[in-house]
C-alpha cells in the first residue's frame, strides 16, 4: 500500500496548486484526477468557453460598425474553424499537466477516487493511504428529473458540436445560458431560455441583469421567465419537441437541442465521502471551518466548487482557497482564505459584471449608500464602438465614503470591474477615484465619473 504526505482529489486550480507547492515542499504528494488532467476551467470552462465568446464579439463587432467604421458586407462564424481553433488551446493540457506534475516528483493517478476508511482511498486497483487529503473535484451539472432530461446536452458537449443546430433551448438562465445563447445567436441560431425564477442571473444587480435581458431580446432571443422545462421529446426527425410551463401555461417548443444550463452542485460521484467520515451537503459541498477544513474528518480539506466555503464559486475563489489550504499545510497554522471583493462577470456580449453589495444587499445589512446610477449609452467611449447598451450603478458608505458596491454592463465592463475591486480593497475614498490619473480614453477611466 502506497502512503502519502498528501493525496489531492482534482486537478483544477485548488487541487493543482496544493498538490505542486506541498511536493516542491518536499512533500510525498499524490495526485488523481478521474477525467483529464488540467481541471475543468482549462478544459471545459472558463478557458475554452472565451474562444467562443471572443469569436462571437468580433462579429458582432463588425456588424454593429457596418457603415459607420468600416463596410464589412456578410461576415459570419464559421463553426468548424472555430472549433479547431478552441482544440489549440485544449488539445495538450492533459498530457503536459500530468507531465508537469509528475516532473515535480508527484504521482499522478488517472482514475475515480472511493474512500474505504477516513485516511484511505480506493485508485482504481490501488489502496494509498495519506496523512492529509485534500478535495478539489470541482462541480458537475446537478440531475434534472423531468421526462426527456436524458436527451439535454452538457456545457462540456455543447463547446464540442461539430456544427451549430438551428434551434437551441437552454434549460436554466444562469451564466452557462447567458454566454452561449449570446455566441450561438450571433452565429445564427434561434433561441429560447427557460428561467424558473422572476429574473435571470441572480447573483447580479437587478438593474444591470434589465439591461442585459433587454438586449437579449433585441438580438431575437426568447427568454421565459417564472418557467421550467417539463418534458423533452425526441421526434423520428431527431427534433425536439420541448414543453415548457409558464404562467400557468404550456406551450410547446420545437428545437434540435437543449442545453443544461440549470446550475451546477459539488462533484462527489463515487467518492463515498460517508465511509471517509467526511459530512457534506449534496448542494453545497464539504461541511468545512473557517480554514476549510473537514468538520468531521481532521485530516481532510476541501477547496473549490465542492467546498462549503460559503463564497461564490469561480475561478478566483477557487485559487484563493488553494493558496489557504498551502499556508495551512505547510505552516501548521491553520489559515482561513483572503478574499477582500469578489468581482464577477458574466461574458456576454456586452458582458455584465458586479462586485461588493448589491442595493439590496446593503439595506438588508442596514448600510446607508448614496446609489449613483446611470445608463451610459450616449457617453463617447461607447459609441465609439458603436454598442447601444451601458448603463452602471455605484454605491458608496455614506459613513466611510467608500465604494461598496459596482455594477457594470457595457463595452470593457469585464476589465472595469477589476479596477474596481482593486479600489474597494485598498479602501480609496469616492474622492480619491475621482482624483486618480488614468489612462485616457478608456473604459477604465470612466469610473472616476461613477463615483
Amino acid at each position: 500500500m502506497k502512503n502519502f504526505d498528501l493525496l489531492v482529489l482534482g486537478t483544477g486550480p485548488a487541487g493543482g496548486q496544493v498538490a505542486s507547492r506541498c511536493a516542491e515542499a518536499g512533500w510525498e504528494v499524490g495526485l488523481v484526477e478521474a477525467i483529464e488532467f488540467g481541471g475543468t476551467c482549462a478544459l471545459r470552462g472558463c478557458n475554452p468557453k472565451k474562444v467562443f465568446v471572443h469569436a462571437a464579439e468580433v462579429v458582432d463587432a463588425a456588424r454593429r460598425s457596418d457603415g459607420k467604421l468600416c463596410d464589412t458586407g456578410p461576415i459570419a462564424i464559421n463553426w468548424k474553424n472555430l472549433q479547431a481553433f478552441k482544440q489549440t488551446f485544449v488539445q495538450d493540457i492533459p498530457q503536459n499537466s500530468r507531465q508537469r506534475y509528475q516532473d515535480k516528483g508527484i504521482t499522478t493517478y488517472l482514475e475515480s477516487p472511493r474512500f474505504i476508511s477516513p485516511s484511505r482511498i480506493q485508485v482504481g486497483d490501488e489502496v494509498v493511504e495519506a496523512k492529509n487529503i485534500v478535495i478539489a473535484t470541482g462541480s458537475r451539472p446537478r440531475d434534472l428529473n423531468f421526462d426527456g432530461a436524458e436527451h439535454l446536452i452538457t456545457s462540456d458537449q455543447f463547446m464540442n458540436l461539430e456544427e451549430l443546430p438551428k434551434k437551441i433551448v437552454f434549460a436554466g438562465g444562469g451564466f452557462i445560458s447567458f454566454e452561449f445563447a449570446h455566441v450561438a445567436a450571433r452565429a445564427g441560431a434561434e433561441i429560447v431560455i427557460v428561467e424558473r425564477g422572476d429574473r435571470p442571473l441572480k447573483g447580479f444587480d437587478e438593474g444591470a441583469v434589465a439591461q442585459l435581458v433587454k438586449k437579449t431580446k433585441e438580438l431575437g432571443i426568447d427568454l421565459y421567465t417564472r418557467a421550467s422545462v417539463n418534458s423533452i421529446q425526441r421526434n423520428e426527425d431527431g427534433s425536439m419537441s420541448v414543453q415548457i410551463e409558464s404562467a400557468g401555461k404550456t406551450n410547446t417548443v420545437e428545437a434540435h437541442l437543449v442545453v443544461h444550463g440549470a446550475g451546477r452542485v459539488p462533484n462527489f460521484e463515487g467518492l463515498d465521502l460517508e465511509t471517509g467520515g467526511v459530512e457534506y451537503s449534496p448542494q453545497a459541498g464539504v461541511i468545512v471551518d473557517g480554514n476549510l477544513r473537514s468538520k468531521t474528518n481532521p485530516i481532510v480539506l476541501a477547496a473549490g466548487d465542492c467546498a462549503a466555503s460559503n463564497v461564490v464559486s469561480l475561478t478566483p475563489t477557487a485559487n484563493a482557497q488553494g493558496a489557504a489550504v498551502v499556508r495551512t499545510l505547510l505552516s501548521d497554522k491553520e489559515t482561513e482564505p483572503s478574499y477582500g471583493p469578489i468581482p464577477a462577470a458574466a461574458f456576454t456580449i456586452p458582458a455584465i459584471a458586479g462586485v461588493g453589495l448589491t442595493e439590496a444587499q446593503a439595506k438588508e445589512q442596514g448600510i446607508r449608500v448614496t446609489v449613483k446610477e446611470q445608463d451610459v449609452s450616449g457617453w463617447a467611449s461607447v459609441r465609439k464602438v458603436c454598442e447601444s447598451v451601458a448603463w452602471y450603478k455605484t454605491l458608496v458608505d455614506d459613513e466611510t465614503g467608500k465604494v461598496v458596491g459596482a455594477h457594470l454592463i457595457g463595452p470593457g465592463a469585464a476589465e472595469t470591474i477589476n479596477l474596481f475591486a482593486m479600489v474597494m480593497r485598498a479602501g480609496l475614498r469616492a474622492e480619491e477615484i475621482r482624483e486618480l490619473l488614468l489612462a485616457f480614453p478608456t473604459n477604465s477611466y470612466n469610473i472616476r465619473n461613477m463615483v
